[in-house]
Parts: C-alpha cells; structure tokens; sequence
C-alpha cells in the first residue's frame, strides 16, 4: 500500500518539475525572440497555467497505483518559431530548453543532498520530518525529475528530442513535421499507456529505469 509520504513527495516533485520544464520552454523562446508563452502568461510559476487533466492529474495518479515510474507532462507552452532568426536552432534550443531545466532541478537536489550528508543522521533521529525531507524527498524529487528529463528525450515527436529532427528538415518537411506536432501527444501518451498495459511489458518504464535510474544513483551520496 502506498504511504501519504510517499503521495505527499511525488506531489511536490512532480508539480515543480513540470512547471519549471514548461517555463524553461517559454522562457528560452521568449530569449529567441518570441513574444507568445509571455504574452499568454505562460513564464508564470503558477501550476494552475500549466495543468493539463490528463498529462498533469490522471496519467501520474494511473502510473502512481500501477507502481511504475511517475512522469507525466504538463499544457504545451505556445511558441511560434516564426519569430527565431534561425528556425531550426531556435527549435532544437527550445526544445532542449525544458530537459535542461529538470537536469539542473535534480543536480540541486542532489548537492542539498550531499552538503546536509555528514549531518543527516543526527537530524534525522531527532525529526522525522527531516527523514522524510532526506530520505525520501530529495531522492524523488531528483528521481522525477530525470524520469521527465529522459522521457522527453525521446526523438519522437511530440517530444522534446524530436526538436532535433528540426535541424535536418528542408522547409516544406518542416512544415509537415508542425502539422504532426500538433496531433501526436495525445496518441503517443495512450499507446505508453496501454501498450505496458495489454502487452505486460514496459519498454518506457525500462529505458527510464536505466537512464534516469542510474544517473539519480551516481549523483547522490547514498543507496534509495
């Protein structure tokens, strides 16, 4: 069964991760020259702009009670990648924009990890707060964080690594590559949904176990 602090830590790991992956899109094209995530309030750190019902709510409470890795994604940030002088780049540098933040995110992590190390089990027999702060949180907030970062690392489209793909298209391709976009995350979530589901095999769950599971390991100062 699974505990409240167990639900209470993935709440405030996954909130976060995704608010800042989303702003971390918006901001880095607003740098490139487009006005649009700005101009629809969508730099703001409020998790209700960026909620999205079934990437942000229903998909990580479903992995939550399957007991597999919890990621999810929020409401796409709006960009027009008209306004880039260079509309590749400009899609590869936003696109990687939003990963780059969750690596950051689950370094920090990690070095509060490491900086409270020598003093953690002292404060920890005295505050069960600070356990679960230590033990629990810390770890899963990092943990998430790569989940989201190598997840949307996948050169798919709609995800963020398919923004590379961008680099190599001629303008007519890309033109087509746009209108892909804009129909593919709702039918590339339902098939990492349901193929673990009616296949009983997670091939998402084991890259993300190898990657993000791994990384989380090296970077901090003990096992979890």
């Amino acid at each position: 069964m699974i505990s409240l602090p167990y639900i209470v830590c993935s709440v405030l790991s996954f909130i976060p991760a995704i608010v800042f992956h989303e702003v971390a899109h918006g901001f880095a094209a607003s740098k490139l020259g487009d006005p649009t995530a700005k101009n629809r309030g969508r730099l703001s750190l409020n998790p209700l702009k960026h909620v999205d019902p079934f990437g942000t709510v229903l998909m990580p409470l479903l992995l939550l009670s399957l007991g597999g890795p919890v990621f999810g994604y929020a409401k796409p940030v709006p960009y027009n990648p008209m306004y880039f002088k260079d509309r590749r780049k400009g899609e590869a540098i936003v696109g990687l924009a939003g990963p780059c933040a969750n690596l950051l995110l689950a370094v920090a992590a990690a070095v509060v990890a490491w900086l409270l190390y020598p003093a953690a089990p002292e404060l920890a027999a005295e505050s069960q707060v600070f356990f679960y702060f230590y033990a629990l949180f810390l770890p899963m907030f990092s943990l998430v964080n790569l989940y989201l970062m190598f997840f949307n690392l996948i050169p798919i489209p709609p995800l963020d690594g398919s923004s590379v793909i961008a680099l190599f298209l001629s303008d007519k391709q890309l033109s087509k590559y746009y209108r892909i976009q804009q129909y593919a995350l709702p039918v590339f979530m339902v098939v990492v949904v349901l193929v673990p589901y009616i296949f009983h095999f997670n091939p998402i769950g084991i890259y993300l176990d190898f990657t993000a599971g791994n990384l989380a390991h090296l970077l901090f100062p003990f096992r979890f």
